[in-house]
């Protein structure tokens, strides 16, 4: 792995040992900020179209940012700029922008967040370039992602007479997820949905099926008594899905005292990464269509396989969500993230308190690790332990998202070969 450019001895401490984040308030710039703004406009949307939406406006902000910079090649668009213009200025408008594109602003919120933000910018050259450079990377990204199949038709196909092993909407709502398009959505950095589509799942008849299906019969049962108190935690913990990794990232930066262009740089990876983990596994689904753990543990008696037995009334411990099991979306976006916070600090063994906040009203769980590859490993386990996958699911959805890192990380974000100065 390449090491990322750190400022001062951040990046040498977190070669030489591990360091301990904590939680206090994090340290804000212009990326930071508006990462903030982005994800409180699109609450409420799922984490597959939240990381999207969020790959784009972080994408934007980067290509706005290192046009200014220069130490970095660009992710869509080459922009023309001085290295005298304004981070900041450029940073908010290409953000604002993108997120103008992406949901509605009735309130006139996001519009007060930018204006606060070109507020703090003293008037000059310096601010005009950097918004005009900010606008210019938002339409490149806007029209980039004009058309490119989001918001499409496609749900998951549930034709009945359904076969053993055929997923189809299950409890609590019953369902068809209205984001299933996400399998047909053009990547940000890899080929194709399907360059990375695993092997799909274990034959039913087969040996290894019959024991990923007792392990979570067993463990991932809502009245499991096999279950310890601390796998229960992690399994309501990791139930928040990936916000935990954005969370993270804003403690890293304020750790690392990143600049804004190591902000830029870090969340436009995490984002593009993660959306092209989760756009790969929803295109695994739509070719696999699996069924979850509840579907094959209450009608066992019908898959072929004797080792099997039917539990009538199974419920797991964390709801279903309203697609098909293989592979997992979660272990997917979170290995993905894993990975490029390892290839940015240039090492995995940085040790934190991961924080996750869920449900009504909210609880705050937290959850200490020694390294990014941890939390990978936990919510491989961790969606076991939920009811609402199988190993097998969890493992190629973390190998994909591993896939996809390796990907981004051969072909994207280099350093520039040559350095142009355009301010004569």
């Amino acid at each position: 792995m390449r090491p990322s450019r750190m400022r001062g001895a951040g990046l040498l401490a977190a070669v030489a040992a591990a360091v301990a984040l904590t939680a206090a308030p994090a340290r804000a710039d212009t990326v930071t900020d508006w990462n903030v703004h982005a994800t409180t406009a699109l609450a409420g949307q799922a984490p597959t179209v939240m990381t999207i939406n969020l790959a784009m406006v972080h994408g934007a902000v980067y290509d706005a940012v290192t046009a200014i910079d220069k130490e970095y090649e660009p992710y869509l668009v080459r922009l023309r700029a001085r290295s005298s213009f304004s981070k900041e200025a450029a940073a908010a408008t290409a953000a604002y922008r993108v997120l103008l594109s992406i949901v509605p602003d009735p309130q006139g919120t996001l519009a007060g967040h930018y204006t606060t933000s070109l507020a703090a910018i003293p008037d000059g050259l310096a601010k005009r370039g950097g918004i005009a450079v900010g606008e210019a990377a938002a339409w490149a990204m806007i029209a980039a992602r004009t058309e490119d199949g989001r918001f499409g038709p496609y749900r998951f196909p549930v034709e009945p007479p359904l076969e053993p092993g055929e997923w189809r909407p299950v409890l609590p709502a019953f369902v068809n997820d209205p984001n299933a398009w996400v399998a047909k959505v053009e990547p940000f950095l890899i080929e194709s949905p399907s360059q990375f589509r695993s092997r799909g799942p274990y034959d039913l008849e087969s040996r290894r099926y019959a024991r990923e299906f007792e392990e979570v019969k067993l463990l991932g049962s809502l009245t499991s008594t096999a279950r310890s108190a601390d796998q229960t935690h992690a399994a309501q913990f990791w139930a928040e899905g990936p916000m935990i990794m954005t969370r993270l990232a804003r403690e890293l930066s304020d750790d690392f005292d990143l600049s804004i262009a190591e902000n830029a740089r870090m969340f436009a990876m995490q984002y593009l990464t993660g959306a092209d983990a989760l756009i790969g596994v929803w295109d695994d689904k739509a070719t696999w269509l699996f069924w979850r753990p509840i579907t094959a543990i209450e009608e066992a008696a019908g898959d072929g396989n004797p080792a099997t037995v039917a539990e009538p009334g199974w419920r797991p411990l964390i709801d279903n969500p309203p697609y098909p099991d293989h592979s997992s979306g979660l272990s997917s976006v979170i290995s993905a993230m894993a990975e490029t916070f390892g290839d940015f600090f240039g090492t995995d063994r940085i040790s934190f308190t991961a924080v996750s906040v869920r449900g009504t009203p909210a609880v705050t769980r937290t959850r200490d690790f020694d390294g990014f590859s941890e939390t990978t490993d936990e919510v491989v386990d961790a969606r076991v332990w939920s009811g609402i996958h199988f190993r097998n699911a969890d493992e190629d959805g973390a190998r994909i998202g591993k896939q996809v890192a390796r990907w981004r990380d051969r072909h994207y974000f280099e350093k520039e070969d040559r350095f142009e100065d355009r301010d004569d």
